[in-house]
């Protein structure tokens, strides 16, 4: 290695002038000495202090230390001083190291807020009057850069377009670092046309700080939609290589339309009548499209919308297919709605008057967009058929509800009522009967009618009117009036019932209480009188079963006897003994009689 110019010149001087002191020799070859190699190095971080241990061995004759730094171009700079003897500490006027300087009793030299220009190459010599000791230090500086940011970011990003998509900045590294940019945490490696990575380094020459910036240019596609992006920079420190990551970005990418999409929103999955409908058209593409064209069943024309078209209030004639596409009639898309119905039909209905008597047919016709369930109500007990009147009876009268639903349409039911009122003129039966204490007669008045009628007695001859009558309950047009006397005499006892449609007037004769008289049973109830029609049913049943099994027995009795007769012939010619044959035929001649 060549000696420094400076260095080359001092040892010329001292070969050709006569040797001066023995110390000023020493300094003098200190200089002449070439670099070392292997030198000690030491790390700082930008801003801290650089420690620098003079790594020599204190002599004996210690005279005094110096640490000094060479220029770039080899020559040296002497910054600090400290004598071994008078144990005082001088510092050379060196600007760029101004009051950062402190040399130790060890010769341990510090340096505070190191700074990127204390990257040099340090000396600390060791002086005694014979000989003078150097040993180097290789000062390194690092400095962290700041954690990157992405900068200029596309507002969005356009599909199959190369376009600039931002910046990874990071400031004040030292030494410069690296920028690498990463898509949902994988590299992105430069692609021609399709990934462009430029890094561009920028010294501040104040502080010999880098800055890198880092563009990115980028094809976007459809699946970059929720990508995240973004940067890391590596660089060295102290401690060996590091990397900061940016905060992850995520772009709005614009792609086209590629498909078109018709809804039916509805609260129910099923739509009937009265209901309100809303279409609701929409496309696959960012930003999607705001208008579209509707396409009503029975339009030739679509109808021009955003992207929903509501219609309220929906009939029977909306069931059909329904579209939508895009303003430009492209990309179309279809549905069907059918609106359901429910129609009921009952005859007759309301309010209806009839005679006790007469016949009355009633019908409860549906129509509907689907099989529907019919059920009848009447006086709110579900019936298990549904009502037919050929002669209405009072028990017939009612309100009566014709109901019918459709189980797969929710809401959808109907229902008609009928109130039916059978009116009957007042009939009236008497009885009479002696109580069991003989001492009394109980005269009941049984009474049909509707309206109900009102009950009045009468005693014939005096007519007066009985006032301590009681009444039964009314149900299904009958009720009885009934009184309770103690004749002395001979009575006429008079029922008069009345409504709206007649008066009806029925007298009964009553013995006197000592006279016994045939007492007239009280009539049956209607289950009563069922029950004995039942009965009479049962006793002429087994009855007409009697004569038919007489009859089948009198037929086997008369085949029995003819082939009886017809052996007792063949007996005879066996025989041949004809006046006993006679007496046979005589024989059966009288048991046929």
């Amino acid at each position: 290695m060549m000696e420094p110019p400076a260095a080359a010149a001092a040892c010329a001087s001292c070969r050709r002038r006569p040797l001066p002191p023995p110390l000023l020799c020493l300094l003098l070859a200190a200089l002449c000495l070439p670099p070392a190699l292997g030198l000690y190095t030491v790390n700082a971080v930008y801003g801290d202090t650089i420690t620098m241990p003079c790594r020599l061995e204190v002599p004996d004759g210690l005279m005094f230390g110096k640490w000094k730094y060479e220029m770039p171009n080899g020559s040296p700079v002497f910054i600090a001083f400290r004598s071994s003897t008078k144990k005082n500490v001088q510092y050379d006027d060196v600007p760029d190291y101004k009051d950062r300087l402190s040399l130790s009793e060890n010769y341990t030299l510090s340096i505070k807020n190191a700074r990127i220009s204390d990257e040099k190459r340090f000396v600390c010599m060791l002086v005694t009057e014979d000989d003078v000791s150097e040993e180097p230090t290789i000062v390194k500086v690092f400095k962290q850069p700041s954690q990157p940011e992405i900068l200029h970011q596309a507002d969005f990003l356009e599909t199959e377009k190369l376009q600039m998509l931002g910046e990874c900045v990071t400031r004040d590294s030292y030494p410069e670092g690296n920028v690498t940019w990463y898509k949902n945490g994988r590299v992105l490696q430069p692609v021609e046309e399709v990934v462009v990575i430029n890094l561009q380094k920028i010294v501040d020459k104040s502080t010999g700080l880098f800055t890198m910036t880092s563009s990115l240019q980028y094809v976007p596609t459809k699946e970059d939609a929720n990508a995240k992006f973004s940067c890391i920079v590596t660089y060295y420190g102290p401690s060996g290589q590091k990397t900061i990551q940016s905060k992850p970005v995520v772009f709005d990418v614009h792609y086209p339309t590629e498909k078109v999409t018709i809804q039916v929103l509805s609260q129910s999955s099923t739509v009937k009548e009265g209901d309100n409908i809303t279409l609701k058209c929409s496309g696959n593409g960012n930003p999607p499209p705001q208008e579209f064209l509707f396409y009503i069943p029975g339009e030739a024309e679509g109808v021009r919308s955003s992207d929903t078209y509501i219609m309220t209030d929906v009939r029977r004639n909306a069931t059909g297919e329904y579209k939508c596409s895009l303003t430009d009639k492209s990309m179309m898309d279809s549905t069907t709605i059918t609106v359901h119905y429910l129609d009921l039909q009952l005859t007759p209905s309301g309010e209806v008057t009839k005679q006790i008597g007469e016949a009355l047919p009633v019908s409860c016709t549906i129509s509907s967009s689907r099989n529907a369930t019919v059920f009848w109500i009447k006086d709110n007990t579900r019936m298990q058929t549904s009502p037919s009147f050929s002669s209405l009876q009072y028990q017939d009268a009612g309100n009566y509800i014709c109901e019918t639903t459709l189980q797969e349409v929710e809401g959808l039911k109907k229902r008609k009522t009928l109130k039916l009122i059978v009116e009957g003129k007042p009939q009236i039966k008497m009885t009479k009967k002696t109580n069991t204490n003989k001492m009394s007669k109980t005269i009941i008045c049984h009474v049909e009618g509707f309206p109900k009628p009102a009950v009045q007695w009468t005693v014939t001859g005096s007519g007066s009117i009985i006032n301590k009558a009681k009444e039964t309950k009314y149900v299904n047009g009958k009720f009885s009036s009934k009184i309770v006397i103690a004749p002395e005499e001979n009575v006429t006892l008079t029922c008069i019932a009345e409504n709206q449609l007649e008066r009806t007037v029925t007298s009964l004769n009553v013995s006197a209480i000592s006279i016994p008289e045939y007492d007239e049973p009280e009539d049956r109830n209607d289950d009563n009188s069922e029950k004995v029609n039942d009965q009479a049913k049962l006793i002429v049943g087994i009855v007409v079963g009697l004569l038919l099994a007489a009859l089948v027995a009198g037929v086997v009795y008369w085949l029995y006897v003819k082939k009886s007769k017809t052996a007792s012939k063949h007996v005879d010619k066996d025989l041949g003994n004809i006046e006993e044959n006679k007496k046979l035929e005589e024989n059966n001649h009288k048991s046929e009689t």
